[in-house]
């Protein structure tokens, strides 16, 4: 029996489980494997080699693994029905070997039971990640996704935000998870959409950060200025995992690149100076074809948006006014989560997770000046890290308020004399405008002085022969 690799587009879970499984079923007559612990796992991670066999004992029968390898050259292997053969260099599979009698043993038992002795592998070794994309490897499907350990210390207790938001946020997660069977009978995809909005600073990625640790989701994080396809969008979204999270950050920018892209095409100067750059630049277009907002709508919530079970999908921007209104609309981001500048409260939790400190005599000062100063919980985690003593901190974070809120002022000041000065300048041109139209008009007055007495004379003159 061949296990492979993959299934079509997708991963093949008897093969994955048995990779797992049987690092821990090696035998004195295993030659070679290999052997990796990321930092934060708590064991092992044990595969075989090459061409290794494992024997395996399951209800008083033997079976035979052999892991198989086989390098292969890329046109050799092309498959134009499968996105997943382009560019691949390796075919990996398991070789099962097992008394004909034992079929129905196997098809009903032995394997079930590799992939429920896997998942719960799996949970003992258990740590989060964050992935990254390969764009070499875009079409292999195994390696696309390059993964790290996350190990970031955000928790909605640290979380400097408004509680009612964080409580708000924490009770939709919690019933998203719970409400596969809902999901299912109701017809809709089991995923959830976020999209974060505010200011640079205000917590966006500590958020997301804070979101994965809560529900022990792993983070696959996509730049999509880097998806030169909408077919490799697709791609990369089957190659992700359930229980995860996909953030695609500053969405807006995004937006905005793809738009100038297109825009490029459209734009040829008159003159045809720069016609062979433009031409090679639509050729280039042409063949890598951005990802466009139908595209990226599709991959939110069309049919490859139902690949997969218990996926949340994450946009951030700093200008949610920039965004293109269909990303807005409801079902595509099902909660809008305004992240604003540091509040009383937040400071409040700041001070108790940088300095240790719940009250204070000068807490109420700062209070006063922070509902002004319009600062981001990231500037006042930054002054309060500037020193250890706490009246230290304190005091430093009011100096920086007071210039905060003076920059603010002179902004607003030079903003206030700009506006006047433009309005003035305004009045004098049109007041220039006014004379230098009467001015028009009197020259063209002086110019047809003599037209006009003409005009008259002509008229005096026909009159009088009509008399006579």
């Amino acid at each position: 029996m061949v296990i492979d690799e993959f299934d079509g587009l997708v991963n093949n879970e008897i093969y994955e489980a048995a990779e797992m499984y049987l690092g821990n079923k090696l035998s004195t007559n295993t030659r070679r494997v290999k052997i990796s612990k990321p930092e934060k796992e708590k064991q092992f991670n044990i595969t075989l080699e090459r061409d290794e066999e494992v024997t395996d004992v399951y209800s008083g029968q033997k079976f035979q693994w052999v892991w198989l390898s086989k390098k292969v050259e890329s046109r050799d292997f092309y498959n134009p029905r499968s996105m997943n053969s382009t560019l691949r260099s390796e075919v990996r599979s398991f070789e099962l070997t097992f008394h004909k009698k034992n079929k129905d043993l196997v098809l009903n038992s032995y394997l079930p039971y590799i992939i429920e002795e896997a998942k719960l592998k799996k949970l003992e070794n258990r740590a989060i990640k964050i992935h990254t994309v390969d764009y070499q490897c875009i079409y292999n499907l195994h390696d696309i996704w390059e993964a790290i350990n996350l190990d970031h210390p955000a928790t909605f207790e640290t979380l400097a935000m408004d509680s009612e938001l964080k409580d708000k946020i924490v009770k939709d997660l919690d019933r998203f998870v719970k409400r596969k069977d809902y999901y299912r009978k109701v017809g809709k995809a089991w995923k959830r959409g976020y999209l974060m909005y505010g200011p640079p600073g205000t917590g966006k990625s500590s958020l997301v950060a804070a979101m994965a640790n809560y529900l022990n989701f792993d983070i696959y994080d996509l730049e999509l200025t880097e998806v030169m396809r909408n077919s490799d969008l697709r791609r990369l979204l089957v190659a992700t995992a359930n229980k995860s999270i996909l953030v695609v950050e500053d969405i807006d920018c995004t937006i905005d690149l793809q738009n100038n892209l297109a825009n490029r095409t459209n734009d040829s100067p008159p003159d045809g100076s720069n016609q062979q750059a433009n031409q090679g630049n639509l050729m280039t277009d042409l063949i890598f074809q951005i990802v466009t907002l139908s595209g990226l709508l599709n991959f939110i919530d069309g049919l490859w948006s139902s690949c997969g079970d218990e996926r949340i999908i994450i946009f951030t921007t700093n200008h949610i006014e920039k965004l293109d209104p269909a990303l807005l609309r409801p079902g595509r981001m099902d909660m809008h989560i305004h992240l604003s500048y540091c509040t009383p409260s937040g400071f409040r939790l700041l001070a108790a997770n940088y300095l240790e400190t719940r009250e204070h005599k000068l807490f109420k000062q700062i209070e006063r000046l922070i509902e002004t100063a319009m600062v981001t919980p990231a500037e006042v985690a930054e002054q309060l890290l500037k020193e250890d003593e706490v009246d230290v901190s304190l005091n430093g974070l009011i100096s920086f308020l007071h210039v905060k809120i003076k920059e603010k002022e002179d902004a607003k000041s030079k903003k206030v004399e700009a506006t006047e000065l433009e309005t003035n300048e305004k009045k004098e041109s049109d007041e220039k405008g006014i004379e230098e139209n009467l001015e028009e008009k009197r020259l063209l007055n002086d110019k047809l002085k003599p037209q006009r007495e003409f005009l008259v004379f002509l008229v005096v003159t026909f009159h009088l022969e009509v008399n006579f």
